[in-house]
């Protein structure tokens, strides 16, 4: 069995000590829209209208320290924009805020950019390359790879 290939995921929750440190982040660095608020512990953003993408809350209480290094959770939740124009334009704005990049790749059928929230959650900022320029074998299945992508081509 498999699961049906229209399958998206449509959200991410995410645990934040400071709701509006996180917010500032996420609205004013990335570019998301707040669509709703749940009293004072939680705010949900969106892309587009859509009733959110990204839930934030302080449920855990507020100030909560970050999980320990080298332990299990959230390793990473990809954020996928539009065209490499838009990619670009993200990362930008991450870079003139100061906020580190931990990596930049080529994976052949996409080019990430990766990053940490201000609470240590992982963030892959990623554009998807057209089907017809993935890297193909012989047989025709996808031959992804791990390259260093070219940060200065993108932002050009």
């Amino acid at each position: 069995m498999t699961i049906d290939p229209r399958t998206r995921i449509g959200h991410v929750h995410l645990t934040v000590s400071d709701l509006d440190r996180a917010l500032a982040f996420y609205r004013d660095i990335l570019g998301f829209e707040v669509t709703a608020r749940y009293g004072p512990d939680a705010v949900f953003i969106s892309a587009g209208g859509y009733h959110h993408h990204i839930g934030l809350n302080t449920w855990a209480g507020r100030g909560a320290p970050r999980p320990p290094a080298g332990t299990t959770g959230l390793y990473h939740f990809a954020i996928l924009f539009a065209d490499r124009a838009a990619l670009a334009a993200a990362v930008r704005r991450v870079l003139d805020h100061g906020i580190p990049l931990e990596g930049a790749s080529d994976h052949g059928v996409s080019e990430a950019i990766y990053l940490r929230d201000p609470d240590g959650n992982g963030i892959e900022l990623y554009r998807d390359r057209p089907e017809n320029e993935w890297p193909r074998g012989a047989d025709g299945s996808i031959r992804m790879h791990t390259r260093p992508l070219d940060l200065q081509a993108l932002l050009a």
